[in-house]
């Protein structure tokens, strides 16, 4: 092992640790997972009391905690698509603008710790936090079926419920890649945070009635080519990515997550639910989506940070 090798390791595992404790006792932190526990746990309470009475009539039971929603309470799934990018932004927009506020990164960098590794170090301390914090709700969930239903999870629920989880976290590490991009772009961290906050409202708000306009514009009339144009429109929405790929997951009769053919319908209706390693296969653009994007904020951030000028 090289010189450089062996520091770099040294300086990612040491902020890794500063920032797991920052996390811990970080008043953000504790705020943001109560609002993530109470709110997901109000409606996964509802949708248990819902499903109570249809015990043994459906082979997915605790999948649908997930997804059902009654009266003024939204599902699971819509609290996590909305709280978990905040969480995110939350973490991530002023990750590198506080150490200049703070003027603390130069003593940092001159340190054996490189741009590099502190960047890394930073992601992964944010990636740790965010998958403790799912992992705990998750575990809430599956607990809370046990409780509520008294059926005990399948195994391909329990397959279902973890790709679910993993999911889940590449939106959230997205959205904390996405905030940690802004506060290396801009010095103030209100404005780095309203920035990242914008276009998370942009994704989710937005483009949806954008993506829909410019389908109809591009399709030429034909009914099939602007569905099939509003579609692909529709996914550089992280937001759309991720609905899609939970749905697929949490409700195995999906069958196709485009425009849906005669024979898929058919299928849809006369045939079984689809196997895991099949609804697997359907999301699987999505997962790569979901890399490739990471990794290109990543880059992005990387290269911003390695010209910016450290010295206050």
């Amino acid at each position: 092992m090289t010189k450089r090798e062996g520091s770099a390791l040294t300086g990612l595992k040491v902020v890794w640790l500063k920032e797991m404790q920052d996390y811990a006792g970080n008043i953000r932190m504790v705020i943001l997972m109560v609002l993530i526990i109470l709110t997901a746990g109000a409606s996964m309470y509802v949708a248990a009391q819902t499903l109570r009475s249809y015990v043994g009539e459906d082979s997915f039971m605790l999948l649908n905690l997930f997804t059902i929603s009654q009266g003024p309470i939204p599902s699971f799934l819509s609290f996590i698509s909305f709280l978990v990018p905040l969480t995110g932004i939350a973490l991530g927009f002023d990750a590198i603008n506080a150490e200049y506020q703070n003027r603390t990164l130069g003593r940092i960098l001159s340190q054996p710790i490189y741009r590099d590794v502190l960047l890394f170090g930073k992601a992964l301390g944010a990636l740790s936090a965010m998958a403790i914090v799912l992992l705990a709700l998750w575990l809430l969930v599956i607990g809370g079926a046990m409780f509520f239903l008294g059926v005990p999870p399948s195994g391909e629920q329990i397959a279902r419920a973890l790709a679910f989880y993993v999911v889940t976290l590449l939106y959230a590490l997205l959205w904390y890649m996405i905030g940690m991009a802004s506060s290396i772009i801009f010095r103030q961290s209100a404005v780095s945070a309203l920035v990242a906050i914008a276009l998370w409202l942009f994704f989710m708000i937005f483009w949806p009635m954008i993506s829909q306009l410019l389908a109809i514009g591009l399709g030429g009339g034909d009914q099939y080519s602007t569905a099939q144009m509003g579609v692909v429109l529709g996914r550089v929405s992280p937001y759309r990515l991720y609905i899609e790929s939970a749905l697929a997951i949490l409700n195995p009769s999906t069958r196709s997550l485009g425009v849906v053919l005669f024979s898929q319908l058919q299928g849809a209706i006369m045939g079984s639910p689809l196997p895991f390693g099949q609804s697997m296969l359907l999301i699987w653009p999505h997962v790569t989506a979901f890399f490739a994007t990471i990794i290109l904020v990543f880059a992005l951030a990387y290269v911003l940070f390695q010209r910016k000028e450290i010295r206050m």
